[in-house]
């Protein structure tokens, strides 16, 4: 199996070869990225104390200072030039061209004429970075998702940028660009699904055979880019609610309508990712922190392990 990165509010968990170790415990972990090029180097976003690194997977962590906002709500590693990008709250966009020594805030990104009327219903006076895609094959192409706020692009690495793109959900939750298809984005928002066949520049709903709308999670197979996979509640009361989120992981292939393949979840379904080693399969991290394995394409289940509670972000790394 692969090695999986997860962050939950209590730590930082490592799973490989059936054991879990931890790390950063009580740092508020919610959002992580491995660098392609070295999948021992990990870089974790927390709530309220911004960004570590850790170049042993996940043995030691250092702090990294020079981003100005404590809380870290997106982390993303270019597979094009290893470049490091992290989004906080409030909405801004950070980047590190050193591997986290120093960082450079993308201010054009703040100054979009949408950047006043972006707002976080939970705290309506501010809005964050949830998700960054960044292209396989070029560099200087960027896409933040804002919530509450849009889908950004920028096609010259952060310095300018194009405000929200047509047809995307406003309410972003999750990108997606895959290795195999390097104009294909996926998006997961809080009114549906999305997809762009040109890098986020232009969107179209895709929500066929969904009875879910608030959706969240979000992954394809690592062989198959038309097989995606995305998990979804009735609402966010639902999904973040005190109650069962009664929500479902839903699997679509080519131009086939949305299929219900696991139903009835109590825990939400925070992290979907796909299985770098065996196609047809991935991996879904709920909120009580267990994590889930699937394979043929979603049809059979099994749980492999529980890691602490509050699991926000799941990634399975290739080794």
């Amino acid at each position: 199996m692969a090695r999986l990165y997860v962050a939950g509010a209590n730590a930082v968990s490592v799973v490989e070869n059936g054991g879990v170790e931890t790390g950063l415990d009580g740092r508020g972990a919610r959002c992580l990225a491995f660098d392609p090029e070295d999948p021992d180097t990990l870089y974790v976003g927390t709530t309220d104390e911004g960004i570590f690194k850790s170049e042993d997977a996940g043995g030691s962590w250092e702090s990294l200072s020079g981003i100005e906002h404590a809380r870290v709500t997106a982390v993303a590693v270019s597979p094009a030039d290893g470049a490091v990008y992290a989004g906080t709250e409030p909405s801004a966009l950070f980047v590190s061209r050193d591997g986290g020594e120093s960082w450079r805030e993308l201010e054009g990104m703040r100054n979009l004429p949408s950047a006043p009327t972006w707002s976080f219903p939970p705290r309506p006076w501010t809005s964050h970075v949830r998700a960054i895609a960044l292209s396989y094959t070029d560099p200087n192409l960027v896409v933040a998702g804002i919530e509450l706020g849009g889908v950004l692009r920028s096609t010259d690495g952060g310095e300018t940028w194009q405000d929200q793109r047509p047809g995307a959900q406003a309410d972003c939750h999750s990108l997606f660009a895959h290795q195999r298809t390097p104009e294909l984005l996926y998006e997961a928002g809080g009114g549906g699904f999305a997809q762009s066949t040109d890098f986020g520049d232009s969107w179209e709903g895709a929500d066929g055979g969904m009875d879910l709308h608030y959706v969240w999670g979000l992954a394809a197979d690592a062989e198959d880019p038309s097989l995606v996979y995305t998990s979804a509640a009735s609402g966010p009361g639902r999904a973040h609610g005190r109650g069962p989120s009664n929500a479902t992981i839903y699997r679509r292939s080519g131009n086939e309508r949305w299929q219900a393949i696991l139903e009835g979840l109590a825990e939400f379904p925070y992290a979907l990712s796909q299985d770098p080693k065996t196609p047809g399969a991935l991996y879904a991290g709920l909120g009580d922190g267990t994590i889930l394995h699937g394979r043929d394409a979603g049809a059979k289940w099994e749980e492999i392990t529980r890691v602490t509670s509050g699991l926000q972000a799941l990634v399975a790394v290739p080794i």
